[in-house]
């Protein structure tokens, strides 16, 4: 949470957030499958607990405590818990903006099914793969940043859809994807971001 607030306070407008689900039915915000060695889907929340008792945020706490001051990309790394993702969000809209993302392309089916309104974007990192946003219930592209080219940013605008890239962490490749007319960028580091932006 704190690196959330941290690349507000450096300017960005938001975060990207990764979600996995407890085995007791608690949506985690972790990138990993394991938290300090355990499995998350095996464990229960309150297992969760490092040795000062903290334990990974929550969706619904992310929602609570920034989704009225930042866009937010959900991603969800695994699929079988959309509904609760659904409730959440249904519960706790963001009002700056948000989507939720995924490799998996049946996640995001399930999700547009739940939902049909719900925005979601389609993660991608092969490109055997990225022509399946075409056929896909989506607001945004996401592939990762070396995909990119100029007229893939073209096709995607005109199909009235966005385009987002990651991990962008170079400001020469932050200002030239800016020039292209990439919709949005995540980074590892919020200060380079902005300020290759400011000097845009």
């Amino acid at each position: 949470m704190a690196a959330f607030e941290y690349a507000l306070e450096q300017g960005c407008d938001g975060f990207e957030c990764d979600g996995r689900r407890t085995r007791d039915g608690h949506n985690v915000i972790w990138h990993d499958p394991q938290w300090k060695g355990m499995e998350i889907v095996s464990a229960d929340y309150a297992g969760l607990a490092d040795r000062d008792g903290r334990r990974p945020a929550t969706i619904d706490q992310v929602l609570a405590q920034f989704g009225q001051r930042a866009y937010l990309d959900l991603e969800l790394k695994t699929g079988g818990w959309e509904e609760s993702v659904v409730a959440s969000l249904k519960a706790n809209t963001p009002r700056r903006g948000f989507i939720v993302s995924s490799f998996l392309t049946e996640v995001l089916v399930r999700l547009h099914d739940l939902e049909s309104d719900l925005p979601l974007g389609y993660i991608c990192d092969r490109p055997d793969a990225l022509s399946a946003w075409q056929d896909l219930p989506l607001r945004v592209l996401l592939p990762r940043h070396d995909l990119i080219r100029p007229r893939l940013i073209e096709q995607v605008h005109n199909a009235g859809r966005q385009i987002m890239t990651w991990t962008v962490n170079s400001a020469v490749q932050i200002r030239c994807l800016a020039a292209w007319g990439i919709d949005g960028l995540i980074s590892d580091d919020p200060r380079l971001l902005c300020a290759a932006l400011r000097n845009e």
